[in-house]
């Protein structure tokens, strides 16, 4: 089986593992609650199925403000073996600088705005935890029920930014912006 293939293979292999075509079951998980192992795959799933403008060895993924559900994202590697290297940020605009992906954790809505706002269009994946009208514009939210974790994806906030979003991941989101 040739590296491409092989890494097809994965990939396909890590989307179906993340369950992105249903509710990812909870588990248990015992640093970060009861959400943080289904989190912690979806949004590695995610990043899986985005590519950059410019590839990279490495992903930065900034973690802004209360993760509630974050604990164990991010300090991981990729099927195609790039190190997703987590670093926690202020939840302000100025200190994005360097961030390939952004995930949001509890922080008012117009807080979320601004950080979404301060990165559209220099191909930044961003991922709102506490959203769940989908008003803060990332490009996914979480959607949290008690038997499980789904996401939204805004097909306007992809598009705008720079990344391109495998389409299978767009097939098993739930409809949203």
């Amino acid at each position: 089986m040739n590296t491409i293939t092989r890494l097809s293979a994965a990939c396909a292999a890590t989307l179906s593992v993340a369950a992105l075509g249903a509710d990812m079951p909870l588990g248990s998980s015992p640093v970060g609650g009861p959400y943080a192992g289904a989190v912690a795959r979806t949004v590695r799933a995610i990043l899986e199925y985005s590519r950059w403008p410019q590839p990279r060895s490495a992903l930065v993924l900034c973690v802004a403000g209360n993760a509630q559900h974050g604990a164990q994202i991010g300090n991981q590697r990729l099927s195609d073996g790039r190190q997703v290297v987590r670093r926690n940020v202020a939840a302000q605009p100025a200190a994005l600088a360097g961030c390939d992906a952004v995930y949001i954790g509890s922080i008012p809505l117009a807080a979320q705005r601004q950080l979404t706002s301060a990165v559209r269009g220099r191909g930044v994946l961003t991922i709102a935890e506490n959203d769940p009208g989908s008003s803060s514009e990332a490009m996914f939210t979480l959607t949290f029920k008690p038997a499980g974790l789904s996401f939204r994806m805004n097909i306007d906030a992809v598009s705008r930014s720079g990344l391109r979003v495998d389409p299978r991941v767009l097939r098993v989101a739930k409809s949203g912006g």
